[in-house]
């Protein structure tokens, strides 16, 4: 009896232990765990080109290379464009200069010189209308014939004519050019402006400027090529914003709302992640895509995620496989 005591004790404390190990089990396998998604890196890239054509005469950059905004990259022949550009000009000065001369009207010496020929025309005119009319008499008279009678009347109508030429060319000095006239010489001068402008930019787009920072993927040309306008020239992958293409099922979609914190992991650096926030999720469910890791999920409707990532660096590349975990412990793993 006195051996069976012990026995019971430890049958007692095996039973509790027992019992404490299945509650505790039980308790962590009725915990959430953190929700954790799978997904890849998303860095956008930029194909740049020349807005204008022509030969490729340099390329400043090489594959791999970082790039920074505002950065020379690369430059065409300019030779043509500058040509332009000087005949450019030359058409404004033109156009300037006569729309100034319309707008100054006729000098004060033209002027006189139109009074002059009215003075002339008039006396030109006064001497065949007095011989018209002298011709009238003697016809009356029957001294000369009727033909003589004929050219009097056409030589005072011409110097009539004359007369009326002359006066309006004067007035016409005197008033200066017509609206119509002005409008007109405007008109080709904003022409001729716009032109130059065109020729300006023409001769400013051959050079090529990174529009931001990034690392050069493709250099797809190279220096004596001729180019079309808009053709690829350079590939640039974008160093800001760095984004993770993630997907979520519709039983967890709830937990991934626009603004949460997350924490994304890749293989390499498994003990060091990055911070990211949610910026996007899709309205609308799509299959899983293959890149999705997750067997369960190949076959299950999603929902696509874009994650900012707010402290991103180069060691993040296009394409890379990663693991987004939630910081909330009360959210489920997705199944």
């Amino acid at each position: 009896m006195k051996n069976k005591k012990p026995i019971a004790v430890v049958l007692v404390l095996i039973a509790l232990l027992a019992a404490g190990t299945g509650g505790w089990m039980w308790y962590q396998s009725g915990r959430e765990k953190p929700l954790t998604l799978y997904g890849n890196v998303d860095i956008r890239t930029v194909n740049l080109s020349f807005r204008v054509g022509g030969r490729l005469a340099a390329l400043e950059v090489d594959e791999g290379d970082a790039i920074k905004a505002g950065e020379t990259l690369g430059i065409l022949d300019k030779g043509p464009y500058q040509n332009a550009l000087q005949q450019a000009e030359a058409n404004v000065a033109a156009a300037q200069a006569k729309f100034d001369l319309v707008i100054a009207g006729y000098r004060d010496e033209e002027i006189a010189q139109a009074a002059a020929q009215v003075n002339q025309a008039q006396a030109a005119y006064d001497y065949a209308q007095n011989f018209y009319q002298r011709q009238q008499d003697l016809w009356a008279r029957r001294v000369i014939s009727a033909n003589d009678l004929e050219n009097a009347r056409s030589s005072s109508n011409q110097a009539k004519a004359t007369l009326k030429a002359a006066r309006d060319k004067l007035s016409q000095y005197r008033t200066g050019n017509r609206p119509q006239e002005i409008a007109q010489a405007q008109a080709s001068l904003q022409q001729a402006k716009a032109q130059l402008a065109q020729a300006q930019l023409d001769l400013q787009d051959t050079t090529l400027i990174a529009p931001s920072d990034g690392t050069l993927l493709t250099r797809a040309v190279e220096p004596g090529s001729m180019l079309n306008a808009g053709s690829t020239a350079l590939t640039l992958s974008l160093t800001r914003p760095v984004w993770v293409r993630a997907y979520v099922n519709e039983v967890s979609l709830n937990k991934a709302r626009p603004g949460t914190e997350v924490q994304i992991y890749t293989d390499g650096r498994p003990d060091k992640p990055w911070r990211g926030k949610i910026g996007f999720v899709s309205p609308t469910a799509e299959f899983t895509p293959k890149t999705v890791e997750t067997p369960d999920l190949r076959t299950d409707l999603v929902y696509r995620l874009r994650i900012i990532v707010t402290d991103a660096d180069d060691s993040l590349r296009q394409g890379m496989p990663v693991t987004v975990k939630f910081n909330d412990g009360t959210q489920h793993e997705q199944q």
